[in-house]
């Protein structure tokens, strides 16, 4: 018979309890990001649960949990560095943008952006910022070309409602 302090159920609840808190403010101290640290923390937690039979078979479970979320943090900042080097290679390519950028458009693409479904605003970034192919950003995404195809046009045409045809435009560099 299982008795309630043999449900893994019960016991990662109990597990949960003690040591999320503590996971969250390590995942702060390491990243410096309040927001995200609640993410990650939550992330370690499904892996942990994922794993708990390991996990509660370690000599130190809360030791564990930590390595989850330092892993974790680790990969965030990895792609965040990948990620600064792809966006820093599409400006170097981009050599023939040498005037000053004009803030107050910046901040409206930016604006007209989020207010984008994320589909959309990955479909039209990617294909129009990084310049990258249906195909690629298909495979990117995880979804079909025909799907690529469809929220790259939705996503163009509400920027062209939020910005005006001419910016949404000259925004994609001339294409459509």
């Amino acid at each position: 018979m299982v008795t309630a302090a043999d449900d893994p159920a019960t016991e990662f609840q109990a597990f949960f309890e003690r040591h999320y808190a503590e996971l969250a403010r390590l995942a702060h101290l390491l990243t410096g990001e309040r927001e995200g640290a609640d993410d990650l923390a939550a992330d370690a937690m499904v892996a942990l649960w994922h794993r708990w039979d390991r996990v509660r078979g370690a000599d130190h479970p809360a030791a564990y949990a930590r390595g989850v979320v330092a892993n974790l943090v680790r990969s965030r900042i990895r792609g965040t560095v990948r990620e600064r080097r792809r966006v820093a290679l599409f400006w170097d390519r981009r050599s023939e943008w040498t005037r000053e950028p004009d803030v107050t458009v910046v901040v409206d693409v930016q604006s007209a952006l989020r207010a984008l479904p994320f589909r959309k605003r990955a479909c039209v970034v990617l294909r129009h910022a990084f310049d990258l192919s249906e195909r690629d950003t298909a495979l990117a995404l995880g979804i079909s070309v025909g799907t690529v195809k469809s929220q790259t046009s939705k996503g163009m045409a509400e920027l062209q409602r939020l910005l005006g045809t001419e910016a949404a435009t000259e925004l994609v560099g001339g294409k459509s």
